[in-house]
């Protein structure tokens, strides 16, 4: 069952931090953003894996008809990239090893950068 949590970037201050699913089932990984006609501005999704991986957490964009901006975030709560995703592209791979991707609203940016640390919190 995917619930919501918030993520915070403790490295700089966002005045509404982006609340999301929290995906980490095949089924809620697999399905992603895919089909959707729209992602509002505070919304998206985090794919969680098992373990710190770049392959686990690489990302397709087949199906989402819009773009999303996207941050692999490591074990350490540490943000290591981000891509901004373009629609109907067949995959992105992370440059560094990952356990989270973060998939929000393109106009969310610049809430994280690489090398921020992030935290999630239970809403």
């Amino acid at each position: 069952m995917q619930y919501s949590i918030i993520i915070k970037n403790l490295s700089k201050g966002i005045e509404k931090p982006v609340r999301v699913g929290y995906c980490d089932s095949f089924a809620c990984r697999l399905r992603g953003l895919m089909f959707r006609s729209r992602l509002d501005r505070d919304a998206g999704l985090l794919l969680v894996e098992k373990a710190d991986s770049r392959l686990d957490t690489s990302i397709h964009m087949l199906f989402v008809p819009f773009d999303l901006a996207v941050f692999w975030i490591n074990s350490e709560m540490t943000v290591v990239d981000k891509v901004m995703a373009k629609s109907w592209r067949p995959v992105y791979f992370p440059k560094a090893a990952a356990r989270f991707t973060l998939e929000i609203h393109p106009l969310r940016w610049g809430d994280y950068e690489i090398g921020d640390k992030v935290e999630f919190e239970n809403v």
